[in-house]
């Protein structure tokens, strides 16, 4: 099936609490979270989206409400046009959102990093835990208040403390921060990454 040209008019067409969202390239749709499920299975089933390439989230800041909001890209394949449907959770202390693995059983890892990168929970996913943290790790990497440069946590493995008699150890920037030096020209101008890699041992000539 080939993706219908107006989605905007088939949504609307169908579901009355579906929004315009602003975007910048595809188009995109503010959906009700109760209702998202069933504007995901109508628009994979009815207008030719059937593959869904990504599920992510935004964390809009611990002062906003709502905070999280779970986003979910969708393929048509045949028609080669994507998009875009997200949905505000709820509950900004414990957000949570259906799960589109019941769809697409490709959503199951997808909704795993947003679990452990968001600390979002999908309700219906059949194996919900972390995909790239350990488990127990007590933190969600990409929420906006986590530190940039991460946070000091043990190892996991008591052994590999041992053996390396190190911890874990804040994130490196790895190519920032950013800096300008200003020297009037726009070789000067332009920024360049300041290396704060905890792996050097030695600093790069010209960094100190």
């Amino acid at each position: 099936m080939t993706a219908i040209a107006d989605v905007a008019t088939f949504l609307a067409g169908r579901f009355q609490r579906v929004t315009a969202r602003p975007s910048g390239d595809c188009p995109a749709f503010n959906a009700p979270a109760e209702q998202v499920i069933e504007v995901l299975r109508t628009l994979r089933d009815e207008a030719g989206y059937d593959l869904l390439a990504d599920v992510t989230a935004i964390d809009w800041s611990v002062a906003k409400s709502p905070r999280f909001t779970v986003v979910w890209h969708l393929l048509s394949t045949t028609g080669h046009a994507y998009v875009r449907i997200a949905a505000d959770c709820a509950d900004d202390a414990n957000p949570s959102m259906a799960s589109a693995t019941s769809l697409w059983p490709g959503a199951n890892w997808h909704e795993r990093e947003a679990y452990d990168m968001f600390g979002l929970s999908f309700t219906g996913h059949p194996d919900l835990r972390r995909i790239l943290m350990w488990d127990g790790y007590p933190h969600f990497p990409l929420r906006k208040d986590f530190p940039l440069a991460g946070i000091d946590a043990p190892l996991p493995d008591v052994a590999v403390a041992d053996e390396t008699g190190a911890t874990v150890k804040p994130a490196p920037y790895l190519g920032g921060p950013f800096v300008a030096k200003g020297g009037g020209t726009m070789e000067a101008d332009e920024p360049r990454a300041k290396d704060q890699s905890w792996t050097e041992r030695k600093e790069k000539p010209g960094e100190a």
